[in-house]
């Protein structure tokens, strides 16, 4: 049996302070990720590739608000957004990892969870709903998912985003002021800042236990929301388009004799009409 997990401290070697200079570098910044985001999700389509983004970290640190810039340019009709709460009563009953399994995505898809199957050692094993022999089989478990899921050909990219304990609370006092954000939060978050440091216990050794070289975790700083955005962009479109073509698709020749025949228009290899 292996040795209880010991956390190594990588939350507290994070740079809380990095941020973006100014809103115009934020802006532009952005548009260029999520233009390249959208042309790697074209060659995913084109290629039938599959991707995985796992986004983990504290309540309130802006998992929400990277997604949606994330989404903002992509065809919605080849991503999804999976949001992992707790099991629904038809889940319960079967493996823990079964839900996860089921919304895994198919080629030209690319999958993103809000929360992720790290809860099984981390909610599950703070609050003490998974006994502790469970929770630490779940690591092995987990590893062999993540390798399964990368040797079929899927990448899978796991990010972290981390917030002190001072902007966590300051944010969950803002949703609570905010009547348009007030939806965010519930009991269960004001629990879970409550258990900060056994959190902290359990993220350290989840970090110990499950960063690998085919699916490593990426900390964020997210004490600046600007930051964290792009950040999160950066590593997601550098990992996506490694080794991938992102040229541009053909037209298809078929496709191209049709078109001139029943638009009445002549086409170049590139696809601009000719004069």
């Amino acid at each position: 049996m292996s040795k209880e997990p010991s956390g190594t401290g990588r939350l507290q070697s994070l740079d809380l302070c990095c941020a973006i200079p100014d809103k115009d570098t934020y802006e532009q910044e952005l548009k260029r990720l999520q233009l390249k985001l959208l042309t790697i999700q074209q060659a995913y389509v084109r290629d039938g590739r599959r991707a995985v983004i796992g986004f983990e970290g504290w309540d309130a640190a802006g998992k929400g608000g990277s997604i949606k810039r994330m989404t903002e340019r992509l065809d919605p009709h080849a991503y999804k957004v999976w949001p992992i709460g707790p099991p629904k009563p038809e889940e319960q009953g079967r493996h823990w990892l079964w839900r996860i399994w089921e919304r895994l995505p198919e080629p030209g898809i690319i999958a993103i969870y809000d929360r992720t199957w790290y809860g099984r050692v981390l909610v599950e094993r703070v609050e003490e709903l998974t006994p502790k022999p469970d929770w630490r089989r779940a690591y092995r478990e987990i590893n062999d998912f993540e390798y399964t899921l990368t040797a079929n050909g899927a990448r899978l990219v796991k990010l972290f985003l981390h917030v002190s304990r001072a902007e966590q609370r300051q944010r969950l006092i803002e949703r609570i002021q905010h009547p348009l954000k007030r939806y965010k939060i519930g009991e269960p978050d004001l629990r879970n800042y409550r258990l900060r440091k056994p959190y902290e216990r359990a993220i350290e050794d989840m970090l110990a236990e499950t960063d690998s070289k085919h699916a490593p975790w990426h900390l964020i700083p997210a004490e600046k929301k600007w930051y964290a955005r792009i950040s999160a962009l950066r590593i997601v479109t550098d990992r996506l388009a490694k080794g991938v073509d992102l040229s541009p698709s053909p037209l298809d020749e078929d496709l191209k004799r049709d078109a001139e025949r029943s638009l009445g228009v002549k086409l170049g290899k590139d696809g601009r009409v000719k004069e």
